[in-house]
């Protein structure tokens, strides 16, 4: 579901970037007094996972779909919102900037869609008051996939409300509503599967994660995560460096709403020149491309080798490189705020 900026006017793209910087700089303000030693590595790992995951696109059986996911609720139960907000934002900025994966323009509305609406209004509106304190696997399992149910609905309703918007009359509101809603609605309930799959192994191995957020306390330094972190290490390590080969070919299901209304999965390009501009940006920064190596989207003949070998290895390395980068970043962002605090205090 990450947006691309044909979708979106500069006036509507420029609305949605000040939301999600005033939301993340407010997040940011309100870790600074939280954060303790388990906190950001936690964020650093799980941030890396979920980047490895969406990069597979699960079919949707029936419809030539496909979908992936999205993260945003497995990020705000493990993480507490404050601090699943500015891990979805590093994994989209990531994304973005360096694998061309959602427009520069349309970067605060896909941080809107797929972080806002699950970590502020389905956490704790709905997830919460679903589960509490000791909940059993069963209440874990219905509140997540109830959870991600709506938090995708809201999401792709964003979508089309956003393309509204923005004036594309190529996507008339109605028609694209009815393709978008039932299409997130079967990635909602995959993703609610995965997502409880994931809460109830981590409520198995380190049951006071969820219940320090559960409870808005910091995680007791006498409490040591080491082995869970070296486990989702692992897991995102092993996703994205050998399960994403398994990804769909298929067109998400934003780009294959658009093409049964349009006729193509992507609507062509506005002119205007902050679009210009920013996409100029993104071509500069980007370096892997659509998750793969740039010599493979000018050599047709590799294309054939890539179908026909079982092994991907530009796949790979833009899943283990973006993990680590969004690794990397969240640990820098540890950093300032630390910093931040003693020039403060």
């Amino acid at each position: 579901m990450h947006m691309s900026d044909a979708l979106l006017s500069p006036a509507v793209g420029s609305i949605f970037w000040a939301g999600s910087l005033g939301i993340i700089t407010y997040c940011a303000r309100k870790l600074k007094d939280h954060l303790n030693g388990s906190l950001v590595p936690l964020m650093g790992v799980i941030g890396a996972f979920i980047f490895a995951a969406q990069m597979i696109n699960f079919t949707i059986p029936g419809t030539g779909s496909s979908g992936h996911l999205g993260g945003g609720m497995i990020l705000a139960i493990l993480l507490g919102h404050y601090a699943a907000l500015i891990t979805m934002a590093s994994v989209l900025t990531v994304q973005c900037l360096f694998f061309a994966d959602g427009g520069l323009l349309a970067l605060g509305c896909n941080i809107w869609n797929l972080g806002v609406y699950p970590c502020f209004i389905v956490y704790p509106l709905i997830y919460r008051p679903l589960v509490r304190s000791g909940s059993s696997p069963k209440r874990i399992a219905t509140a997540s996939v109830l959870s991600a149910l709506i938090g995708l609905q809201l999401g792709s309703f964003s979508v089309v409300l956003e393309t509204l918007l923005s004036g594309r009359s190529e996507l008339p509101f109605n028609t694209f509503i009815l393709l978008m809603q039932p299409v997130h609605l079967a990635i909602g309930l995959v993703e609610g599967f995965v997502t409880a799959g994931v809460i109830n192994f981590v409520k198995a191995a380190r049951p006071e994660i969820l219940e320090s957020v559960l409870s808005a306390r910091p995680l007791s330094a006498d409490i040591s995560i080491r082995k869970l972190l070296i486990i989702l290490l692992v897991a995102a390590i092993l996703t994205g460096g050998a399960l994403s080969w398994f990804s769909s070919s298929n067109p998400d299901g934003l780009e294959w709403s658009i093409e049964k209304v349009f006729g193509k999965p992507e609507l062509p390009e506005q002119e205007n020149m902050i679009a210009s501009a920013l996409k100029a940006v993104q071509e500069k920064l980007m370096f892997l491309p659509d998750y793969d190596f740039p010599s493979n989207k000018i050599d047709n003949s590799s294309a054939s080798d890539k179908d026909s070998s079982f092994v991907d290895p530009g796949t790979s390395v833009s899943g283990l490189v973006g993990s680590f980068m969004v690794l990397g970043i969240i640990f820098i962002f540890g950093f300032g705020i630390k910093v931040f605090k003693k020039s403060r205090g």
